[in-house]
């Protein structure tokens, strides 16, 4: 969804160069070196206003996080809420130290990150894109989550929220399709109440007021995460 124009929303983020990165791909295969440190990349495609991803950044100060939309509007309002929270940190810091907000199209990923260069990928409410003809568009078709693979490394994982039926069938589809392993899929993720440690975005809050299922799924990628998933199941049989 384009966000109504936001007055000044460039000459903004022109001055925000320490949060706002315009030109991602000078930092392709460099991303680390950006933040200064060897630490996890967990990356929102389509991060929207920017809530989840700058709540992650102040949930978990241990990870990196980049949030990425392609509208100069949404960047302003997630700087915002970025600006905010560094405020009410109290730490002297402007806005938390492990998050990068990104101006970028997501068809041209592979330019802006090396290969295996992201630890997880956030798919939250993406444009479920409904007509079949725009199939193509959905950042989980095969097209999109091929690129996905090569620019993550290990330890990767894909996860995955949604309030589209559609989306949401077609992506556990094409996620099955590939051989991928998918793992806590839910069709109502608050079926039993929200979870303290569960951030939520904006539509995210909206849906689950009006009593809308949100559909969740873990998608693994990486070998390492392959083989703690395969750990993890086979202590579940040994157990039971």
């Amino acid at each position: 969804m384009r966000l109504r124009g936001k007055k000044g929303a460039p000459e903004m983020l022109a001055q925000m160069s320490t949060l706002v990165v315009m030109s991602p791909e000078a930092h392709k295969g460099k991303w680390k070196e950006l933040f200064g440190n060897d630490r996890p990349i967990y990356v929102e495609f389509g991060m929207g206003k920017g809530q989840f991803i700058t709540q992650m950044s102040v949930r978990y100060p241990d990870i990196n996080f980049i949030g990425i939309d392609m509208y100069d509007e949404l960047i302003a309002r997630a700087s915002e809420k970025a600006l905010a929270l560094g405020e009410q940190a109290g730490e002297g810091l402007e806005h938390p130290a492990n998050l990068k907000l990104v101006r970028a199209n997501l068809e041209f990923v592979e330019t802006i990150f090396a290969e295996q260069e992201l630890d997880r990928i956030y798919l939250n409410f993406s444009d479920p894109w409904p007509k079949k003809k725009h199939a193509r568009r959905r950042l989980t078709h095969p097209r999109f989550v091929e690129k996905y693979s090569r620019i993550m490394n290990d330890n990767a994982e894909i996860h995955l929220k949604t309030d589209s039926v559609t989306l949401f069938e077609f992506s556990l589809n094409s996620f099955a399709d590939m051989g991928l392993q998918m793992t806590n899929i839910s069709l109502d993720l608050h079926r039993g109440g929200l979870n303290e440690e569960h951030v939520m975005t904006e539509y995210e809050q909206k849906f689950s007021g009006k009593g809308m299922n949100i559909h969740r799924v873990e998608v693994v990628i990486g070998s390492a995460a392959l083989a703690r998933y395969e750990d993890r199941k086979s202590l579940v049989k040994r157990r039971y």
